[in-house]
């Protein structure tokens, strides 16, 4: 029973998922999308493949807490996972999770072309550790 979590975007879904016991968050790919059900096909070989029995999505707040129209693609796309993939979703504050994420990669000396390949996946690195680390 494993956790994913999501960082969704127009041209991307960043994927991780948890380890078992759901302490960590690894990196599982780079979704690129192209139709809803292309995209859900892919995310439910994944979460099948991964056993994955909830997901976390990122909802990407203004820094003010409103909610703009990022977050509302964000929650369209997490009740489309409730509904067609019947897995229990849950929204996580993703308040600089990207920028956070873009300061590890860059930290760790990764080339700007790297970087613009995996910084989604970490996002979601970022969004799942943080949900999983806030949990008891």
């Amino acid at each position: 029973m494993r956790t994913a979590g999501l960082d969704v975007g127009t041209k991307t879904i960043g994927v991780a998922v948890s380890d078992a016991f759901g302490w960590t968050a690894q990196g599982v790919k780079t979704v690129r999308r192209t139709d809803e059900e292309t995209d859900l096909h892919e995310l439910k070989q994944l979460f099948s493949e991964h056993e994955v029995s909830a997901v976390v999505v990122g909802l990407p707040k203004n820094m003010n807490g409103t909610l703009g129209p990022s977050a509302e693609l964000c929650m369209a796309f997490a009740e489309m996972i409730r509904r067609e993939l019947e897995l229990p979703v849950e929204m996580w504050d993703e308040r600089l999770s990207t920028s956070a994420a873009e300061k590890m990669l860059v930290g760790a000396d990764v080339s700007r072309k790297k970087r613009k390949k995996v910084i989604d996946k970490m996002a979601a690195v970022m969004i799942l550790q943080n949900y999983l680390d806030s949990r008891p």
